[in-house]
């Protein structure tokens, strides 16, 4: 088969060069990260009392129950002394627009859609070390914690919450409910987080024992994520080779190696900038969760069909597609979740 156009996929996540809406991106390398001289560490925190500092606020919709909490996935490519996106980089703005929309209909049925800008760390900060790497991931969780502070002082009003992410998104995500879910309250408003393209590992399970990982289709509060990647895979950047994380399939609901049928796959979509659905296959994929590195095994596809197009990954990593190959069985997943957790809360008020 020959390979399917990416142009619109690659915005999920950039390569060393990629193109976003005719626009290339260069993440140059260099051999010396100079740390201090980020972007981010020149600029002020975001104001998130200005909603231009917002992708999505939808404040009204105020008959939908619930609210998503949405974190972008990593759109800047950085460059040679900048390892942060700036918050008035038009181009890197209109691409992360872009790529939440490519999501964003996989949770916004039924809740109001949260999406703030943040100073993301560039591609670029993942071809350092973890050590090298941390202090650009530190900047942009500083955004993401000021600005889930606002939104909750300002628009929560006690209403139930899914946190979403994918990648970066997803990192950041996890580390959202280590730092503020602790509390018990608002432990108690979370559908789930779908914390997309990163591991969660049972260590940081046991360190911060307020998190839970989904066990089922419609359990609550719990962490939904998974990795997708061809069966002969042995390690890629997300799940380094020794290393096992937890991993949900999304086929069948199951935590164990039980394996799903294509046919269960409700169809993968492919959508583009403006969040339409350009492609739709039923039944694409099936997939097993790998019992030693709780990566999730994709099967009936192929590498030279789905390439990682990402220098950061070999091809067999299908981080790109982990939304895309799963989307509908997601979408209904998300609405199964929410139903359950009102239900729930529901007989607990009646009580």
């Amino acid at each position: 088969m020959k390979k399917r156009n990416f142009t619109v996929l690659s915005a999920l996540l950039l390569s060393a060069s990629c193109i976003f809406s005719g626009i290339s991106v260069q993440a140059q390398e260099t051999e010396e990260p100079q740390q201090a001289e980020t972007t981010s560490d020149a600029a002020a925190l975001p104001d998130y009392s200005l909603e231009e500092n917002w992708a999505y606020c939808e404040t009204g919709d105020t008959e939908k129950e619930a609210d998503v909490f949405f974190i972008c996935p990593t759109v800047y490519g950085g460059t040679e002394d900048s390892y942060n996106m700036a918050m008035d980089d038009k181009d890197s703005r209109e691409s992360f627009l872009g790529a939440t929309n490519m999501e964003k209909g996989i949770y916004d049925e039924n809740s109001r859609f949260f999406a703030p800008y943040y100073r993301q760390a560039g591609l670029n900060a993942y071809e350092l070390s973890d050590e090298e790497r941390e202090p650009y991931l530190a900047s942009a969780y500083e955004d993401i914690s000021a600005a889930f502070d606002y939104y909750m002082e300002e628009y929560n009003e006690g209403r139930p919450i899914i946190l979403a992410g994918f990648s970066q998104g997803a990192d950041l995500s996890i580390r959202l409910l280590k730092e503020k879910f602790d509390d018990a309250d608002l432990n108690d408003q979370l559908i789930a987080c779908y914390a997309i393209g990163w591991r969660v590992t049972e260590d940081e399970m046991n360190e911060y024992p307020h998190l839970k990982f989904a066990s089922g289709e419609d359990d609550t509060g719990v962490i939904v994520a998974f990795n997708s990647e061809a069966e002969d895979v042995t390690s890629s950047l997300i799940i380094p080779e020794g290393t096992k994380t937890l991993c949900i399939n999304p086929l069948n609901w199951k935590t164990d190696e039980t394996p799903a049928d294509k046919t269960l796959n409700a169809g993968a979509c492919f959508t583009d900038y403006s969040g339409e659905i350009t492609e739709e296959i039923p039944e694409l994929t099936g997939a097993y969760i790998d019992p030693v590195r709780g990566a999730l095994k994709v099967t009936d596809v192929t590498p030279e069909e789905y390439p990682a197009s990402l220098s950061i990954f070999e091809d067999g990593v299908y981080h790109l597609y982990d939304y895309q190959f799963f989307y509908r069985n997601l979408q209904e997943n998300v609405n199964v979740r929410t139903e359950a957790y009102l239900s729930e809360n529901a007989v607990e008020d009646a009580a």
